[in-house]
């Protein structure tokens, strides 16, 4: 495999499961160094020595991003390190409700992690990249942040959040030299997908070909996607292949939102 990452050190956060985890695997086979950020310690760990067999390639941290004063002493711990050259936005939560069943809770959980959390471990991070003048962050959205879905509303406004958050961030460092893209999944074989809609062959072929009562479209590509189809496409916009890519937001759902 290329090392397009090769003595680069990469923040992801939400690395111990789906997305985050196909990201950090992805990274770490191109050559990057992987600092690896999520709530769930135990995880983190087993990650950590499956993928420290051969050598030291990731460092486990356990943080909540919900909380401010917790992810600047885990960037400040990195950074005693290393510097920081780029940073995945991937942790994330989804409450599958119908509106006028959404708790207080559950939408203040899902903007604390989703929005919230991005936003401290963005502004953490890029405080010290403004300093080098370079940088990438990619944030990892949803197709959901600009498409209305049924029974996700918490998570659809959460996800147009992060998304703008990301391009004004983007829009403000650029003269930094630091870039900032969004890639919005649609479907994706994770944990969170079995919550929401399950794993059965049934259920996938419904997303597949759509549901009228949900208003889905259903995909063309006739597949649902796999953790690691989202994460060439983050590997693709932190590396220097796309060193004039800014702003963007990388739609990966097979066609869903045509």
């Amino acid at each position: 495999m290329r090392q397009r990452f090769a003595r680069k050190t990469i923040v992801v956060t939400g690395a111990a499961q789906g997305i985050g985890e196909a990201v950090t695997r992805q990274l770490i086979d191109e050559g990057a160094f992987v600092y690896a950020l999520d709530i769930h310690r135990e995880r983190l760990v087993q990650l950590s020595i499956e993928l420290n067999k051969a050598g030291p390639v990731m460092e486990a941290v356990a943080v909540d991003i919900s909380q401010r004063d917790s992810v600047d002493a885990a960037v400040d711990h990195i950074e005693s390190k290393r510097p920081i050259d780029g940073l995945v936005n991937g942790a994330g939560v989804l409450f599958p409700r119908s509106f006028e069943a959404v708790t207080e809770k559950e939408w203040a959980d899902t903007f604390n992690i989703n929005v919230h959390g991005t936003f401290f471990v963005s502004h953490s991070v890029t405080r010290r990249m403004i300093l080098r003048g370079c940088g990438v962050v990619v944030t990892i959205a949803s197709n959901a942040a600009a498409t209305p879905r049924m029974n996700m509303s918490a998570y659809c406004a959460s996800k147009a959040a992060v998304a703008m958050l990301t391009k004004c961030i983007g829009l403000e460092l650029g003269k930094h030299g630091i870039r900032c893209n969004v890639v919005s999944p649609g479907s994706t074989n994770t944990a969170m997908l079995a919550a929401m809609a399950g794993h059965t062959d049934e259920r996938h072929r419904k997303l597949i070909d759509g549901d009228q009562n949900l208003y889905r479209t259903g995909i063309p590509l006739q597949k649902i996607a796999e953790p690691e189809d989202i994460a060439k496409a983050v590997a693709f916009l932190l590396s220097d292949e796309a060193n004039h890519i800014t702003l963007h937001d990388l739609v990966v759902d097979g066609g869903a939102t045509f």
